[in-house]
């Protein structure tokens, strides 16, 4: 199954990455182990995504930048406002990856 990286800039994949990063430095982990584990992190989070987050959000903001490189559409907004069904919430700037996962299965 191949995956996106694009998990690893969240919070988790960073501090993920910077933990087996210290690991390898200090020799506790092998370099291509680091790797599996980071090629397993994409796939668990590509697969959690898919089939547990079942809620829906809207996003309603200024569209500052947009553009489309690589089958990849990046979207940078201002003065967002994500509402989903209990709550909604104002974010100054918002960047926005998307990819079309049926890239993913070619």
């Amino acid at each position: 199954m191949a995956t996106f990286e694009l998990y690893r800039r969240s919070a988790i994949g960073m501090c993920l990455t910077e933990t087996l990063d210290e690991m390898v430095s200090s020799s506790t982990l092998s370099p291509e182990l680091a790797i599996q584990v980071l090629v397993q992190f994409d796939k668990s989070m590509t697969e959690a995504l898919e089939s547990q987050v079942k809620s829906k959000v809207s996003i309603k903001g200024h569209l500052h930048t947009y553009r489309f490189c690589d089958n990849v559409w990046t979207f940078i907004l201002q003065d967002a406002l994500f509402k989903n069904e209990d709550t909604q919430e104002n974010v100054g700037r918002v960047k926005i990856v998307a990819c079309d996962s049926k890239l993913l299965s070619q």
